[in-house]
């Protein structure tokens, strides 16, 4: 098996410029990946001397590739603590970050290697990327990729204060944007990020922030928390609760996932928190929207009824969001923009004329 034909494939698919497609090109990913993956959130991992073919698939697919669960230990399912980020939306995030010879590069979750390897090639010998990874044995690993790359990986958390960054890539996703981030970020300089409006779990569309933590969103993406943002789990407003509301909502939920709206909708509803579930017993897993807050919640059916309890009318809330956001055309991701207070604890997001809304830390 030619794995290195396998990474010219891959390469070939990214939608990206020449310059960073050459950079894909000079780091193969399989050097990067170790030989033991996490495939699947649930069973065994597998190891590259096992099944080759298997692994080469898992490597060479258009995804990320999971190298660590459950941060080093076990556990009932496999939670993925540490991946490589899928390609195009590496190239995607490079590409907004504009890294360009003799950039000094700050890298948030160094991984496997392989993106920091890629921005090495980038900025060139007159340039410099240092990499922050807080799991001491996954910077070993990726230490040891790097070699002879120039890379500077850090086992931590924190750049040197001294240091100044033309740009910054993060590839965990955080709620709350950390000052050490981007305190060093020099103007006009960009700080490419996942951001979570959500303690845990959710979407983590990515922004492009300026110096002034102000920015537009790139893409949707789902990608694991900053390990020192980890919050414990609040358990479902609607558990055990019997149902009291009945309503409709202008469309069911099966619609709402298939027009990949509920980012979107996620953005326009500061405070209420929006999850997609599937009802197990449907023998075409219809999607099932659960909406909560801490003493409300409400189901969202495939067929457009609603139904729920609580103080709130959590249905009626999500349906005027829809309405107003429909109203306007449904603005592409890509209008919807980011400002972080400068306190970091409130987020106010905008698309065009509507907004704002405010997202602000508990």
């Amino acid at each position: 098996m030619n794995l290195d034909n396998l990474h010219a494939r891959l390469v070939d698919r990214l939608d990206t410029t020449n310059t960073i497609r050459a950079a894909f090109t000079d780091h193969p990913r399989h050097r990067f990946i170790p030989d033991l993956v996490w495939p699947s959130a649930r069973g065994l991992p597998l190891y590259r001397t096992a099944n080759l073919a298997r692994w080469a698939a898992y490597v060479y697919d258009d995804d990320a590739v999971v190298i660590q669960a459950n941060d080093g230990g076990s556990g009932s399912s496999n939670i993925a603590t540490s991946s490589s980020l899928a390609p195009q939306l590496m190239a995607d995030m490079i590409a907004a970050a504009r890294v360009e010879p003799g950039m000094r590069v700050l890298e948030i979750g160094t991984g496997t290697g392989w993106n920091a390897a890629i921005l090495a090639s980038l900025v060139g010998p007159t340039g410099h990327v240092t990499s922050l990874e807080i799991d001491p044995d996954v910077a070993a690993h990726a230490r040891s990729r790097l070699s002879g790359t120039g890379v500077r990986v850090i086992t931590g958390t924190t750049a040197p204060d001294a240091d100044a960054y033309d740009s910054v890539i993060a590839t965990c996703a955080v709620r709350h944007v950390p000052e050490s981030w981007t305190a060093s970020l020099t103007s006009p300089g960009v700080a490419v990020l996942p951001w979570a409006p959500y303690d845990y779990d959710g979407p983590t569309p990515v922004v492009a922030l300026s110096h002034t933590l102000q920015g537009d969103f790139l893409c949707d993406a789902s990608i694991m928390r900053d390990r020192t943002q980890r919050l414990p789990r609040d358990t479902f407003a609607g558990t055990a609760q019997e149902m009291e509301q009945v309503s409709g909502f202008p469309v069911g939920s099966r619609e709402l996932v298939d027009r990949s709206l509920l980012t979107r909708l996620t953005l326009a509803t500061p405070g209420l928190r929006i999850e997609e579930g599937r009802r197990p017993w449907d023998g075409d897993s219809a999607p099932v929207i659960a909406l909560s807050t801490a003493d409300s919640w409400v189901h969202l059916w495939p067929d457009g009824t609603t139904t729920g309890a609580g103080p709130r009318d959590l249905g009626k809330e999500l349906g005027e969001a829809y309405v107003e956001l429909d109203a306007a055309g449904w603005p592409e991701l890509t209008e919807f923009t980011l400002e972080v207070s400068p306190d970091r604890r409130t987020h106010t997001i905008r698309a065009g004329a509507l907004g704002p809304w405010e997202h602000s830390l508990r």
